[in-house]
């Protein structure tokens, strides 16, 4: 099953860099997702044939066609379920909770993070992300560092809560990793001991919306990328100063609003406020597992992706 899913994901890039070698202009069939502010965003696995479980398992949410969603939900039944706001258990999406947006205008030394985030382009002036070495830079020199959460928020494979008396913790399909929101009252360290990659987290209701609030992030990790995200080339850093809120709400059964709002001081001149959207409750399935492991990368990038990309760009071009 696991080679079944690796040469889909490496038959679609091949395309994908094949057709940006061609300057294919025909427009691709997509199928939106979820909307946020107006914005249309694209499931890009939704025309993939499904890829079935195996008997008595569940299909991993990009493991389904959208066939495989349709007919999930019909057997939900969503429409007649009654549902509790202030319970926000279940899987959500096949491509992340929302999008970055527009980013605020950077400090002077957040202007030079970002420049040293730039990678090369090749021939005909397209990026190829080299300096991204979480594992969606393609050509990149990949170690696998974890993502953050901003990253796991607008790009990730399914999203899954789980509600406990004291904390909620929140699991992402993409890097098979999870995150712990504390609930049980306790506030944010005023000096965090050790930085984190997905941060110091709590969490707490207001009315019918669940907040977390998180600060102490590891400054290695970018808050955004230009990949899958709308947003232009490069990453988009952050500094130690940094604090997230996030505010989530389920609308009714099958449907989750999410926001996020990033202050960074150090970094951008005013608050990231990214759209709200809304995430569509993925029934029928259950995570499968999807780890960073930089020795696939390594073969992928030097076998398929640098090969089909084309050339780095020479100097001055």
């Amino acid at each position: 099953m696991r080679k079944v899913i690796i040469i889909s994901i490496v038959a679609i890039v091949c395309v994908y860099a094949l057709s940006s070698l061609l300057r294919v202009n025909t427009a691709p069939t997509v199928f939106a997702q979820i909307r946020g502010g107006g914005e249309r965003v694209i499931d890009r696995n939704g025309a993939q044939p499904s890829i079935p479980p195996p008997p008595g398992w569940k299909a991993c949410p990009r493991c389904q066609n959208q066939r495989d969603r349709a007919d999930a939900n019909a057997k939900d039944q969503a429409e007649q379920h009654p549902f509790n706001p202030r319970d926000l258990s279940g899987i959500w999406g096949f491509n992340g909770l929302g999008r970055p947006g527009t980013p605020p205008p950077m400090t002077e030394w957040g202007k030079q993070q970002h420049a040293a985030t730039l990678g090369d382009k090749n021939e005909y002036g397209e990026p190829l992300r080299n300096k991204d070495t979480s594992g969606l830079g393609g050509g990149a020199k990949i170690n696998c560092d974890p993502m953050g959460t901003g990253r796991l928020y607008t790009y990730n494979y399914g999203v899954e809560f789980v509600m406990l008396p004291d904390r909620v913790l929140e699991f992402f399909e993409l890097t098979h990793t999870w995150r712990t929101i504390w609930t049980d009252g306790r506030k944010l360290p005023a000096e965090p001991p050790e930085p984190r990659w997905l941060g110091w987290n709590v969490g707490y209701w207001e009315g019918d919306t669940f907040v977390v609030e998180s600060t102490g992030y590891d400054e290695r990790a970018w808050l955004f990328s230009g990949i899958f995200s709308g947003l232009p080339d490069g990453g988009y850093t952050h500094s130690d100063e940094m604090r997230i809120v996030e505010r989530y709400r389920r609308l009714d059964h099958s449907t989750l609003e999410s926001q996020m709002i990033i202050t960074d001081p150090k970094t951008y001149t005013a608050p990231w406020v990214t759209p709200k959207s809304q995430t569509k409750l993925v029934p029928g399935t259950e995570l499968w597992e999807d780890f960073c492991v930089p020795s696939d990368f390594a073969t992928f990038n030097d076998q398929v992706f640098t090969p089909t990309a084309g050339r780095k760009a020479e100097p001055g071009k």
